[in-house]
This record gives C-alpha cells, sequence and structure tokens, in this order.
C-alpha cells in the first residue's frame, strides 16, 4: 500500500467515546494505535485530561489521510459540529455504534 512507498505516511482522524457514548473526543495522530493505548493509560492513571475525566477510550470511527495537513483539517472541520451531525458520520461506516477495534 502506500505507506511502503518512501514519503508517503499515515495519518487518522478518531472519535473515541465512553462506555455510555455520552461524549465524544476527536483527535489526530499518525499511530492509532499507540495513541489509544495513551488514552487508556491516562484513564488508568487518572491524567488530568478531558479524555481521562470523561473516560473516554472507545473507537467508534476513523479516517486515514497520507497528508497531515488535510488530517489537521478534517479534524477541525468535525470538531466545529454539532453531537447529531458527528453521530450521523459514525453510523455511516459504523451502523450499530459498536466500539472498534484498531
Amino acid at each position: 500500500m502506500l505507506n511502503s512507498q518512501k514519503g508517503f505516511h499515515s495519518y487518522y482522524i478518531y472519535i473515541l467515546t465512553n462506555k455510555y457514548r455520552s461524549t465524544f473526543y476527536i483527535g489526530v495522530t499518525n499511530n492509532l494505535k499507540l495513541r489509544l493505548q495513551k488514552h487508556k493509560e491516562n484513564i488508568e492513571t487518572k491524567a488530568n485530561t478531558f479524555a481521562a475525566k470523561y473516560n473516554i477510550e472507545f473507537l467508534v470511527y476513523y479516517e486515514k489521510f497520507i497528508w497531515i495537513h488535510e488530517a489537521i483539517a478534517r479534524e477541525k472541520e468535525l470538531k466545529k459540529w454539532r453531537r447529531d451531525k458527528k453521530i450521523e458520520l459514525i453510523k455511516e461506516s459504523n451502523p450499530t455504534f459498536e466500539f472498534l477495534d484498531f
């Protein structure tokens, strides 16, 4: 795939939620698996972060990008959306709103 070509990278925007699906966190990273582990660690250590405060650790949506500026622009766009629009986006690729493995 593109990652094997020199000069190409993978960046992800992602949406996490808590077990009640009541609060969302939107972020951007170049290593989604590592970032998800960090969110879980922050909850376990009771770090002073938004995600830790609301026990946000479950992945429900993500998009992959090659260019960081596109990922950042998409993250900013999604953060401005109303809750109902975010839920619609999630349900387009995850109709049952399941917690995803990555």
